[in-house]
């Protein structure tokens, strides 16, 4: 089995949902008492959020690449970075280590193609949904093109996020409001939506939306596990 190697932290909250999905994962694939082989490294988020709110993404490009190398140099086989947002600064960390990189949106894409969804509303921190990185590479990598929310609606997405959800806090006032976003992207055409931040899974399932769900964090941590697990059969996967 090859060794995860995880840059979390941001928020721990859904760090911690990545631990459990990957040893969840890995047990039910390969029963017993197995479990995944994982390196982690957890930030002050405090510290990210100050950089990224500042503009100094070359900063936070410095800090998360330094982490990477770390995990390598620790015996990672491959690097995830736990957010989203972070992934802006994804092609800056995979240079500085040899070892893959498993990319958030590759990942998401593959299994929105795989579904046959083709305008999924992205549902994101503003950075993720107002910035180019993650949307382009969507289109670049998978041919899909995703929609956003209005300008109202995609700052109390963002307010939700991390006034809320990244501290804990889970309301049914918050969580309605999502939906409502989603129902007025499925009368723009949506059909399906992207679970773009890594916590908002903790505020909103399956059950909860009106279009088909793709949770980013569970789609991650189902690539990693692959990834770890091709080793078992001598096969490879690219990241």
């Amino acid at each position: 089995m090859r060794m995860i190697g995880l840059i979390g932290g941001m928020s721990w909250e859904s760090t911690a949902v990545y631990y459990r999905l990957l040893n969840e994962a890995v047990r039910d694939r390969m029963g017993g008492l197995t479990s995944a082989e994982i390196l982690l490294r957890s930030v002050d988020f405090s510290r990210i959020v100050a950089l990224q709110q500042t503009g100094q993404w070359d900063k936070a490009a410095a800090v998360l690449a330094g982490i990477a190398q770390d995990l390598e140099r620790a015996g990672a086989d491959c690097i995830l970075i736990c957010t989203n947002t972070m992934h802006k600064l994804a092609d800056a960390v995979q240079g500085a280590i040899s070892i893959p990189l498993i990319h958030i949106v590759d990942s998401t894409g593959a299994a929105l193609s795989a579904a046959g969804a083709h305008r999924p509303l992205l549902l994101a921190t503003a950075y993720t949904m107002e910035q180019d990185f993650y949307r382009s590479r969507l289109m670049a990598h998978s041919g899909i093109e995703a929609m956003v929310p209005e300008t109202a609606d995609r700052a109390e997405v963002h307010r939700i996020i991390f006034e809320e959800i990244c501290q804990g806090v889970v309301l049914p006032a918050s969580r309605a409001r999502y939906v409502a976003i989603m129902e007025k992207a499925k009368a723009a055409g949506a059909d399906s939506v992207i679970l773009g931040c890594t916590e908002i899974g903790l505020l909103v399932g399956q059950d909860d939306c009106p279009l088909p769900a793709f949770d980013s964090t569970l789609i991650h941590a189902d690539a990693a596990v692959a990834f770890a697990l091709s080793a078992q059969s001598g096969t490879s996967q690219a990241a």
